[in-house]
């Protein structure tokens, strides 16, 4: 994590429009107050950024003694794996040495605290994406009930990146269905407020690439945590969601029950953000059309706009009422059965026991997969030739591109979802 001041105060604001208030520091003046920042590396980035595009001669963020103010008398304790003086690591290109990271036993970091309440802040998240905020969630309630044997009361609180994320109020409302947590702050936090805490975890790097080792995003984070994975029984690390505060339309509601009325209900998502992980528009529509034929027992549903021309009485499409996160998530876990790319989709049904089969086009589908009992796998392996001796990629010298999707048979996934 970083520790900055400011040259003159300003107010950035989030996506949900809370406004991050900046101060000029003020001296001479105790480090542990409101004019002394700290927030994680890429979010002091873009705080540098913003600053730069509304005044570069006026506002600058400039980078505090990272020792002086960890050596504050209040200053709470750093739990599992330190990030220490990562500005130097970063701009010193010492970063390969720094993520040689060793392995540390969070049981011996804690302290005996006579308190009602132990407070343990988290500087920046755990992923950037739903399927990485979600996954890795598991190992943050993991960590919290570890930590509930030690101390009887505690409260988790997590401060993420706000300043240039068009993601917060999504970020924020996924933290928010984890019981455990107990409020979800923007970055930048002041050294004052940090020193109302008993512990942290920084956060700030990125745990995929600091951990070279062939573990899955709730693994990591326990190693990270300082916890010994192996050591936690792999029923534990089950996926959760508690979406009860979230607001749903009455009509979205009211289209899922007259769904339930038709028969068991099967969500199909052929389409991920990433192009490579989707199934291709038309093998999609395809696949639809023989789910349609030959899954008589259900209502086939699709939150995405896959083929207009398709208006069967089993097939209903919900791609306008299905306007947010949160609508989506109500969907899955509506449903009976899903078939869905490697995207979100499944980490969310696995917070609700939905039998899913997932189509991965990836090799590390094992790894991904891992600890998901209602999931089944199948590996599309990319067999397509690029004639292209460029760099950049030509789609008219790509050969087979769709020939291991067109081997994929619909009777056989129907089987597969017949069999949980």
């Amino acid at each position: 994590m970083i520790f900055f001041r400011v040259t003159q105060n300003i107010n950035i604001k989030t996506t949900d429009g809370t406004l991050v208030n900046y101060f000029k520091l003020r001296v001479p003046s105790n480090l542990e107050n409101e004019t002394v920042y700290i927030t994680t590396y890429d979010d002091f980035k873009d705080i540098k950024n913003i600053f730069a595009k509304v005044d570069k001669e006026k506002y600058f963020a400039k980078t505090l003694n990272e020792e002086t103010i960890r050596s504050i008398s209040t200053f709470p304790i750093e739990l599992g794996i330190p990030n220490i003086n990562e500005i130097e690591n970063r701009e010193n290109q010492a970063y390969l040495e720094f993520l040689n990271i060793k392995p540390v036993d969070i049981f011996k970091q804690l302290k005996a605290i006579d308190k009602n309440e132990v407070k343990f802040a988290f500087i920046g998240g755990v992923g950037s994406s739903i399927s990485d905020i979600i996954s890795s969630c598991t190992a943050l309630r993991i960590l919290h009930k570890k930590l509930k044997e030690v101390y009887k009361n505690i409260k988790f609180d997590i401060f993420i990146n706000a300043s240039n994320n068009s993601f917060y109020t999504r970020d924020k409302q996924l933290y928010e269905t984890q019981d455990f947590i107990n409020n979800v702050f923007p970055l930048s936090l002041t050294s004052k407020k940090l020193c109302e805490y008993d512990y942290f975890f920084d956060n700030s790097f990125d745990i995929k690439i600091a951990l070279n080792l062939p573990l899955n995003n709730v693994d990591k984070w326990l190693y990270k945590f300082g916890i010994d994975y192996k050591k936690i029984d792999e029923n534990e690390k089950y996926n959760q969601l508690n979406i009860s505060n979230y607001k749903v339309s009455d009509s979205l509601i009211k289209k899922i029950e007259e769904a339930k009325l038709k028969g068991k209900l099967l969500l199909f998502h052929p389409y991920s953000a990433n192009i490579n992980k989707s199934i291709p528009q038309a093998i999609a529509a395809s696949f639809l059309k023989e789910l349609l034929l030959k899954a008589d027992d259900y209502i086939i549903i699709s939150t995405l706009q896959i083929d207009s021309k398709i208006k069967e009485d089993n097939y209903i499409d919900l791609s306008k009422e299905s306007k947010n996160l949160n609508d989506f998530i109500y969907i899955v876990s509506c449903m009976n059965k899903i078939i869905t790319t490697d995207t979100s989709t499944y980490h969310i049904s696995d917070a609700f026991m939905v039998p899913t089969i997932g189509l991965f086009t990836q090799n590390d589908f094992g790894l991904k997969s891992k600890y998901y009992k209602y999931l089944k796998v199948i590996y599309i392996k990319d067999k397509s030739k690029n004639l292209s001796k460029f760099i950049y990629e030509n789609e008219s010298l790509t050969f087979y591109k769709f020939e291991s999707w067109k081997k994929i048979k619909i009777k056989q996934i129907i089987k597969l979802l017949d069999k949980f």
